[in-house]
């Protein structure tokens, strides 16, 4: 019955669009002999019992003991090794949640991770520290932003011991800046009921919430561009890419000019950086119509500046264009970036927007498991 209480637990998040968009967050469930976690790639609203990966607990133990090198890569490759050989006799077929480790340690049963707009305001925020210790007190981990897999589950692993040291009990709730949010409890009830609670204190500390009202696909000229982006998106020189506008109220502030754009001009999470990319293009525009030589010449100079093609071109005064290979991999750039612009807004209750440092976006960028964790999920 747990597994079954697991798959409903996932699906009730993962098909909520303010807790989970596309592949990110993830699950688990663990007895005293296995632990059993979402599939890397596997979008939690799509969720079956055998999509979770049954693994080892004892052999995940054993890489707590094993001495990694201090090469990042050499590191991620050697401990995904390890992850693989932890898996147990039937599951050889799927790969587990880079966050295995993470989950593992916790003392719960469940144990719930996602990425809400809402918290991540928080923990994409200048003052997101100060502003969790004022509204959890001493029930929640404060995790400083840290590359994910290995180094960021023995950052956890620790600083849960120091905390169950200090409380003399173990801490259910965890913040990762820039990041998410992780929640335990032996049963699902207890994790509905956490999760309840976080969103009302947060919630009830915001100032003001996104106005994505005036919602339109279609605004002076954008079919153009994004026949004009089109062409380019694909990034392989291969057939042309797909464009889709989005413009509301809030996004019409936001590309008002380059200076109005700057609260969403970089990362805020790694979800971000896998589905909608790092460095977003920002067009200015100078006459109503501007030549398609104009655009090409911008859309070059930005790959040169960043070396990736952008999965988000926000041109001004007229809105945001999510870029693809395909139509998913658009739509869900766009779905991406509207996450991060209400992120940048509830940010604005905490003092303010905080992006990933450039070495965080880098590593991520280069990152083998977000690649697959992409490619898995088709965009």
């Amino acid at each position: 019955m747990s597994l079954e209480a697991l798959t409903a637990i996932s699906r009730f998040y993962g098909a909520d669009s303010s807790y989970v968009i596309a592949g990110g967050g993830n699950t688990s469930f663990k007895d005293d002999a296995a632990l059993y976690i979402k599939g890397s790639g596997t979008a939690l609203a799509d969720v079956e019992p055998r999509s979770f990966v049954r693994m080892d607990r004892a052999a995940l133990s054993r890489i707590w003991e094993q001495t990694y090198s201090s090469n990042s890569d050499e590191r991620e490759q050697a401990v995904l090794a390890d992850l693989m050989a932890a898996r147990m006799a039937g599951e050889e077929d799927k790969r587990p949640s880079v966050e295995t480790l993470l989950h593992d340690i916790l003392p719960f049963a469940f144990v719930v991770h996602t990425h809400p707009a809402l918290v991540n305001g928080l923990t994409c925020s200048r003052e997101g520290e100060w502003m969790a210790v004022k509204l959890f007190g001493g029930s929640a981990v404060w995790i400083p932003s840290i590359n994910p897999g290995y180094v960021l589950s023995r950052a956890v692993k620790e600083a849960l011991a120091a905390h169950t040291a200090r409380t003399g009990k173990p801490a259910d709730l965890i913040f990762l800046q820039n990041h998410g949010v992780f929640v335990g409890a032996d049963d699902t009830g207890g994790i509905k009921a956490r999760y309840q609670e976080i969103m009302e204190r947060i919630g009830g500390h915001i100032k003001r919430r996104p106005d994505l009202a005036g919602a339109c696909s279609s605004w002076g000229g954008s079919e153009r561009v994004a026949a004009l982006l089109a062409e380019r998106a694909s990034g392989d020189g291969g057939a042309p890419g797909s464009a889709f506008f989005l413009r509301n109220r809030e996004i019409a502030a936001l590309v008002q000019d380059r200076e109005a754009f700057a609260p969403v001009s970089s990362a805020f999470t790694p979800d971000h950086i896998v589905y909608a990319g790092s460095d977003p293009l920002f067009i200015p525009i100078k006459e109503e119509k501007p030549p398609a030589s104009y655009i090409e010449r911008v859309w070059e100079e930005h790959i040169q500046k960043t070396g990736r093609v952008p999965r988000i071109a926000a041109v001004q005064g007229m809105g945001v264009f999510g870029l693809g290979a395909s139509v998913k991999a658009a739509q869900t750039a766009l779905a991406l970036f509207t996450d991060a612009v209400q992120v940048a807004v509830y940010a604005a209750s905490f003092g303010g927007p905080l992006f990933m440092s450039r070495d965080k976006i880098d590593f991520i960028n280069n990152w083998e498991v977000e690649r697959y964790r992409s490619r898995m999920s088709g965009v």
